[in-house]
């Protein structure tokens, strides 16, 4: 047996049984959900699953390198805070309290000095980190200050670069292939991204992030920036195993659009196909999508079928046409999946 294998194990027995909290008693009213990404795209899924669960957890990328995270990242040697900071806006409750940490937290300094274009949160969580040497502790301290309804974790105890190789990054040689580093490089690259990986390549899973999926009912994996914030998490070795292994349902969130630049005239099969090529053992349940973002349903529902996984489509786009979800719509296919794809649960 390997080390991590042993470490996994060691894990589970940690992770209270399935149905049971810590002490052996049965779990309240709403099913437990973890949510994996970053950025816009794992917030857009946080905002519309607190609408359905008092139990949610979001497990987040750390390999961003720009803007406040990058400069933070840089100067500290900290985890890169920006999308945990979006994380724990999206889980801000819709009152008074809520909406307005959302806003502190989301606000950026304009100066002509140092703090330009820093976010008040950034900021807060890096110095939490610092006073209580503890990523997790200090997340959930800004979690309880914000009356977040959830909670966030790192996926990962160290900040990770990210690398991809590129066919055609260069337009004069557009048949070449290219190493690209950095989230922020990689995101926005010309040319097709073949693959991605991370640098350490073995690096070391937050535990309470792996006993989260090892103990979830459901696991929600997207939408978001395909190769920079959804695959990010399958290459955490403790991590991918957890979601090989959990026996909770798998639920894949695909993207309204392609998104320029990571993914360009990518259809929604082609998302499934690259995130096969990462992850050859992850098994599905279901793959959501928007109706009106599927042209060709046979060629979804193959690709889909290569993961175990059923598709279910669902209006779940803003209706001023923009390529974002809807909260209380994206909520409600969560919901309808929940029931129709879940197992008989305490919550029903």
């Amino acid at each position: 047996m390997t080390g991590r294998s042993l470490r996994l194990r060691r894990l589970r027995r940690l992770t209270p049984g399935r149905g049971e909290d810590g002490t052996g008693r049965r779990r309240g009213a709403t099913p437990k959900v973890v949510a994996l990404g970053g950025g816009q795209g794992l917030s857009a899924s946080l905002a519309a699953l607190r609408r359905i669960t008092g139990d949610l957890t979001a497990v987040v990328t750390v390999a961003d390198d720009g803007g406040s995270s990058g400069r933070l990242r840089e100067e500290l040697g900290v985890l890169p805070p920006g999308d945990l900071r979006k994380a724990l806006a999206a889980l801000c409750g819709d009152d008074e309290w809520g909406q307005t940490w959302a806003r502190v937290i989301q606000h950026r300094f304009q100066s002509r000095g140092d703090l330009h274009e820093h976010a008040v949160g950034n900021l807060l969580i890096v110095a939490l980190w610092e006073q209580l040497g503890d990523p997790v502790q200090a997340l959930d301290l800004v979690g309880k200050l914000l009356g977040a309804q959830g909670r966030v974790l790192p996926m990962s105890a160290v900040p990770l670069e990210l690398q991809a190789l590129v066919k055609g990054h260069d337009p004069a040689r557009p048949d070449d292939v290219d190493t690209v580093r950095g989230q922020a490089t990689v995101a926005l690259t010309p040319g097709e991204v073949l693959s991605v990986q991370v640098v350490p390549g073995d690096p070391p899973a937050v535990p309470e992030a792996v006993a989260a999926v090892l103990d979830a009912d459901w696991v929600v994996l997207g939408p978001g920036s395909w190769f920079s914030s959804v695959i990010p998490h399958l290459l955490v070795p403790e991590l991918l195993d957890a979601l090989v292994e959990t026996k909770a349902r798998r639920v894949l969130s695909l993207n309204l659009a392609p998104q320029p630049g990571e993914t360009e005239g990518f259809s929604p099969q082609r998302h499934l196909e690259v995130l096969a090529r990462h992850a050859p053992k992850l098994a599905l349940d279901v793959v959501l999508a928007d109706e009106a973002a599927v042209p060709d349903r046979e060629s979804l529902s193959d690709a889909a079928k290569r993961f175990g996984a059923a598709v279910e489509l669902a209006p779940v786009a803003r209706q001023d046409g923009s390529p974002k979800h809807d909260p209380e719509l994206l909520a409600a296919a969560y919901d309808r999946i929940f029931r129709m794809h879940g197992r008989i649960g305490p919550w029903r």
